[in-house]
């Protein structure tokens, strides 16, 4: 009987695995021009990969478009200005680009805002400028809900700074803007409750969940685990609970009904060293 009854179990564990076990892993083309802090947006079921940053914080600007049927990158026009940290979404087949940093006119490398906005049209490879972000920032999340856009936080100057610099305090926003791609135009909503930078977001059933990410200003360095939901037909913002690890620069996405939020940058408040964070949390609204 005993046997018999690990015999059983062995079974229960090989069909647990079976269960599990929901595709494969494959090699496919290599992207061919490796660098680091790049973008990735779908478009009319091929992959575009933005930005890019080089040594001394100097971005790139590149662009590549993958198309999953050859298993091929093609190299497309490069970015109108070369920036980091842009954040991207797509709206009908078009992707659009929103804020960023770039290098400052003169003085020692460092982060400089921007309020550039751009679109970006796959068919023809050709961008064009739009009506500028109403706050400088990068670093924001951006998303499409219906026929409008919104731009959500991000990273400021602080007051007696002119840039932004990762090794000394600057500012976060919980500015939230709206774009509207009919009229080319910017109106500003409720602001996200907690202010923060190199957050995730995810949208799900017409709202716009935000989650992680981190805040700095002179007074203090902090790493969030807060979880907010927009309702912007209602215009208004819910706490909801928090992530169990706090963290930020991590990815997020809807899969289903759940919401996963994944690995990120685990900071110590008091000594300010910071850990890549292996954690895999998933929120059910």
């Amino acid at each position: 009987m005993r046997a018999y009854r690990w015999v059983l179990i062995f079974l229960g564990f090989l069909a647990l695995g079976t269960a599990f076990a929901q595709g494969k892993w494959i090699k496919l083309a290599p992207f061919p021009e490796p660098a680091e802090e790049i973008v990735g947006v779908a478009a009319g079921g091929k992959l575009y990969v933005f930005c890019g940053l080089a040594p001394g914080w100097k971005p790139i600007g590149m662009v590549y478009e993958y198309d999953p049927a050859a298993d091929r990158w093609t190299k497309k026009k490069p970015m109108p200005l070369a920036s980091h940290h842009v954040s991207f979404t797509e709206h009908r087949g078009k992707i659009y680009a929103f804020g960023g940093f770039v290098l400052p006119q003169s003085g020692p490398p460092a982060w400089v805002p921007i309020d550039n906005a751009w679109e970006y049209d796959p068919a023809n490879d050709s961008w064009r400028a739009l009506a500028p972000l109403p706050t400088k920032r990068g670093s924001p999340v951006a998303v499409t809900v219906g026929d409008r856009m919104y731009v959500i936080g991000g990273a400021i100057t602080a007051q007696d700074h002119a840039n932004v610099h990762p090794a000394r305090p600057h500012a976060s926003t919980g500015a939230v803007e709206e774009y509207d791609p009919a009229a080319n135009s910017w109106r500003a909503r409720a602001p996200m409750p907690t202010p923060r930078s190199a957050m995730a977001a995810g949208v799900h059933q017409g709202r716009i969940y935000v989650s992680g990410g981190e805040y700095q200003d002179a007074r203090m360095m902090a790493t969030y685990r807060a979880l907010e939901a927009y309702d912007a037909p209602k215009n208004a913002w819910s706490v909801l609970p928090s992530m169990p690890t706090a963290r930020h620069g991590l990815a997020g996405a809807f899969v289903g009904n759940r919401l996963h939020m994944v690995s990120g940058d685990v900071q110590s408040a008091l000594s300010g060293i910071k850990a890549h964070s292996e954690a895999h949390d998933a929120y059910e609204p």
